[in-house]
């Protein structure tokens, strides 16, 4: 286990964002996570299935067929509310993934940066309670884990935390939960959803919905503003190889049948619509439309603004 800190972040001073309708979506990096990861993710991902599909390549897998995958959240401003959605690997935590372990990244100053200073941030969206999605729900202060976002609702699926509440976890997990999800739940600030086969409007023109599978609970993030729609996918879609394979799944899919068919269904939902499709895990260019690709599907690439801030 690496013990030194890591210190990855990307594209240094600058946030990439999208425009859907009114509402303006930033892309608050993380780290990009390293090469390892996709063969290790997404085994059946080899690079004879990505040399299929020359759409991949170069921004979604190196000439060597590896996938390439990112850790970012998504802040936008919907219904005069800031919002969070999810928070990434955190800093100063023992992991037990090496890449994850003990990060010094720049990621709230890029966040702020961006204009979404932790006290102001009004709603966190946690599609669900894995690690490198909870991770910035808290940071140390004089050695004690405390919320991130004092003044945030912090908000899930119920279903997703009464599985973990239920759940034999290993020290690992036990780890993460204590430091990145209990001091939430302990200062009052998480809410739990319940998230109909419909989805559930938590604020106007932001809807959560279903999307169990690689979790229980897990839920995907739909965005709406004059006419124009997004979807955030969590990880429902780790990596637009995806699109052209709906079969491939993670290695760490709770419910790989039940995730796979989410995965078809939400596809076959923004099929040709014209909706924004942005990857919780998805390099740069991050995010696209869902083309009709034969048997299967493409992601056509839609590059967002980038603007320098201050980091």
């Amino acid at each position: 286990m690496r013990t030194a800190p890591l210190t990855e972040p990307t594209t240094s001073g600058l946030v990439a964002h999208w425009t859907v309708g009114d509402v303006t979506i930033h892309r608050i990096d993380e780290i990009p996570l390293p090469p390892r990861t996709g063969p290790w993710l997404l085994p059946a991902a080899t690079a004879e299935v990505v040399a299929g599909h020359d759409w991949l390549r170069p921004d979604f897998a190196g000439p060597d067929g590896v996938l390439r995958i990112d850790s970012h959240s998504f802040a936008l401003v919907v219904d005069g509310l800031r919002v969070l959605v999810d928070t990434g690997i955190g800093n100063g935590k023992t992991r037990a993934n090496p890449a994850w372990h003990n990060l010094r990244t720049d990621y709230l100053a890029r966040l702020s940066g961006a204009g979404f200073a932790p006290e102001d941030i009004d709603v966190v969206v946690l599609t669900h309670l894995h690690t490198d999605h909870v991770g910035w729900n808290t940071r140390e202060v004089d050695g004690a884990w405390v919320p991130t976002f004092p003044n945030a609702r912090y908000l899930t699926a119920k279903a997703e935390y009464d599985f973990w509440a239920a759940y034999d976890m290993d020290e690992a997990r036990r780890g993460m939960f204590g430091d990145s999800v209990l001091p939430v739940v302990e200062a009052g600030l998480l809410e739990l959803i319940d998230v109909p086969d419909e989805g559930v409007d938590v604020a106007e023109g932001l809807r959560l919905l279903p999307a169990p599978g690689h979790t229980p609970g897990q839920i995907a993030v739909q965005v709406s503003s004059a006419g124009a729609a997004a979807l955030i996918t969590g990880d429902s879609i780790h990596h637009p190889v995806q699109l052209a394979h709906p079969e491939i799944g993670s290695c760490v899919d709770i419910d790989p049948a039940q995730a796979e068919a989410t995965r078809r269904a939400l596809l076959a939902w923004l099929a040709d619509t014209g909706a924004l499709v942005l990857g919780t895990h998805f390099p740069s260019p991050t995010a696209g439309r869902v083309v009709t690709d034969g048997d299967g599907y493409r992601l056509e690439a839609v590059t967002g603004g980038v603007r320098p801030v201050a980091v």
